[in-house]
């Protein structure tokens, strides 16, 4: 079995737990933390959300938690489930309800989720950028030697830029590209908030030049059992220098 993780936000039932029965007592806060805690152990988590039950309900929280893995989140909620967890009393937790909708486009990750994704998943180390061109393609200099630009249109920062994501222990390159603008304000820009604004334009095209590299990827999770993976260490090691553990 294999199951395929992109760089997308997770929307599938599959992917949401719903916990509810959250004790009153603490804070939103302080849930958020011990579930992030309990739950992360399984898997990447997308989000953690902590609500206030209906006025109609009695007093306490309930959470809607998301994976980036399927396969995490059902063992999850196999594990958690009406357990106490942190707290005196049982919690419950389910999978998302199952329905049908609508489909809507998949929403790329920003370049921090995507780096975060791939840092689970290839480690630190397993992945690098490569930037092949960033071009400033501001019209400042443009502008201010024409006659004819209206006195009250604004000048800006505009950014592109081209790199590529390498995975080398898959000799994999995938290419992507972004672009950013920012509007200045000549009666209030300084040399140092010009600088800053420049700065961040070409940070932020970098970023999204970043996420789009990453949306061209998939991650394929291939599920292999413990006795395929004891007999493959046999053949490489030997049959009795290779012991199992649960």
């Amino acid at each position: 079995m294999a199951e395929l993780v992109s760089f997308t936000v997770p929307t599938e039932s599959d992917k949401t737990l719903l916990v509810w029965e959250l004790s009153s007592g603490p804070t939103a806060e302080a849930l958020h933390h011990s579930l992030f805690a309990v739950f992360s152990q399984f898997g990447l988590l997308f989000s953690v959300r902590v609500f206030p039950n209906a006025a109609v309900a009695r007093p306490g929280f309930y959470a809607i938690i998301k994976f980036y893995s399927a396969r995490d989140a059902h063992r999850a909620q196999k594990a958690c489930d009406q357990k106490q967890l942190f707290q005196n009393s049982p919690v419950k937790v389910r999978l998302g309800t199952k329905h049908k909708a609508v489909q809507h486009q998949a929403l790329a990750l920003n370049s921090s989720q995507c780096q975060e994704l791939a840092n689970y998943y290839f480690g630190f180390n397993g992945w690098s950028k490569r930037i092949i061109k960033l071009q400033d393609l501001s019209d400042l200099e443009e502008r201010a030697n024409e006659d004819t630009v209206p006195p009250l249109q604004k000048q800006s920062l505009k950014f592109f830029c081209a790199l590529e994501v390498v995975l080398p222990s898959y000799e994999c390159r995938s290419p992507g590209a972004g672009m950013a603008e920012e509007t200045l304000d000549d009666l209030e820009e300084g040399p140092l908030s010009f600088l800053m604004k420049r700065r961040t334009t070409q940070k932020l095209a970098i970023q999204k030049a970043v996420s789009d590299a990453f949306q061209k990827l998939l991650i394929v999770i291939l599920e292999i059992s413990k006795e395929t993976l004891f007999l493959t260490l046999m053949k490489m090691y030997g049959r009795d220098t290779v012991g199992l553990r649960n």
